[in-house]
């Protein structure tokens, strides 16, 4: 595991998988039939598409580790690679399942969803995981940060779900600020070529009770996440949360969100943050 990560406790948040996903199926059976063809906010795909790639990630992560399928061999030399396999396979699984009426979508859901999260229930936390989390720059991940990652993918596609279809968000702490937390892990891969001071330090707060302050600190080697900051910050960042999860999944016009955030301190190391991405592609 990156050294970067060392500083905060993990996050150990697999029984909300569970959660998340029982929220989703009531989601879906919410819908009316006008609503699955309603955009979100990624630009290729409708509600459809999304519940789409929800079941399909679902049962290839089951298929290919708990069960062990492989159907191809794939040679990963770059993360180039990395991106353009995840968004082929991706591309596949929606064109697939985009197809399935409402009711036998949701069906498969139900299924998947259990299977799921009874995987990452078994798991050992602190093993090694079959999938590194490439976005905060591990080669290596232990299965607590894998299955941190699945709850970010879990939680943010329900929510573009939800903004389209005018639904309530899951805005509550238990379910927002770990897959915050999550996301944030991955500021110190995002700064690895920012140049500044040892003892440097930036704060970021997201904003509002589902939130908190995450700080970070430049060492002898790289930067990374720290508890408790020694030295003054050199750059604050407050975000809203309720537009952090779309800048951090680029769900969201930079140029709108920009006036809604508030940097203090040096500007450049500030508009750094908000340019994290935590997701593949």
């Amino acid at each position: 595991m990156s050294q970067n990560l060392n500083s905060l406790e993990p996050i150990l948040c697999a029984p909300l998988l569970r959660k998340i996903d029982a929220e989703l199926i009531d989601l879906l059976r919410s819908l009316t039939p006008e609503d699955w063809g309603l955009q979100t906010v990624a630009p290729a795909w409708k509600v459809r598409d999304v519940a789409a790639h929800l079941l399909d990630t679902a049962l290839r992560k089951v298929s290919t580790v708990r069960d062990g399928n492989f159907v191809e061999a794939v040679e990963i030399r770059s993360p180039a690679d990395l991106v353009t396999l995840v968004n082929r396979l991706n591309r596949e699984g929606v064109t697939v399942y985009r197809r399935l009426s409402p009711q036998i979508l949701i069906e498969l859901m139900t299924t998947a969803c259990n299977q799921s999260a009874d995987f990452h229930e078994s798991l050992d936390p602190f093993a090694q995981a079959a999938f590194s989390v490439s976005w905060a720059g591990e080669d290596r991940s232990l299965n607590w940060f894998d299955t941190a990652r699945e709850l970010t993918e879990r939680w943010h596609h329900q929510q573009q779900i939800r903004l389209a279809a005018n639904r309530p968000g899951l805005m509550t702490p238990e379910l927002y600020h770990p897959v915050l937390d999550c996301f944030l892990r991955g500021l110190p891969h995002a700064f690895r070529d920012v140049a500044a001071p040892i003892g440097t330090t930036i704060v970021v707060e997201i904003s509002g009770d589902c939130g908190g302050q995450w700080s970070m600190a430049k060492g002898e080697l790289a930067w990374a996440l720290v508890r408790n900051p020694e030295q003054e910050y050199a750059s604050r960042v407050t975000i809203p949360q309720a537009l952090a999860w779309r800048l951090f999944t680029k769900g969201i016009n930079f140029d709108f969100i920009q006036p809604q955030i508030n940097v203090e301190g040096d500007p450049i190391l500030g508009e750094k943050v908000l340019h994290l991405t935590a997701i593949v592609g």
